[in-house]
């Protein structure tokens, strides 16, 4: 997921990126633009799935806890 961060006062400040079912695992970061947060996330997504096989941690399919509904584009990432 992609959205516009802001900071303190309200004001713009680059693209907050997640991927909700690695989330708490760490698949959170930002960037300055909409592209470079979802390169970020690419990365981080990558990063996160790696250690946890390296860890013998099973990878979560979806958010156990986590229904949503849009009408947005949605991204997928296949690791």
């Amino acid at each position: 997921m992609v959205e516009a961060d802001e900071d303190f006062d309200g004001n713009p400040s680059g693209w907050h990126a997640y991927c909700p079912v690695l989330e708490q695992q760490g698949a959170s970061t930002w960037g300055a633009t909409e592209a470079e947060a979802l390169r970020n996330l690419d990365s981080v997504v990558h990063i996160v799935v790696e250690s946890m096989l390296a860890h013998g941690e099973r990878i979560p399919e979806e958010p156990a806890d986590q229904a949503e509904v849009t009408v947005e584009p949605r991204w997928r990432f296949t690791v």
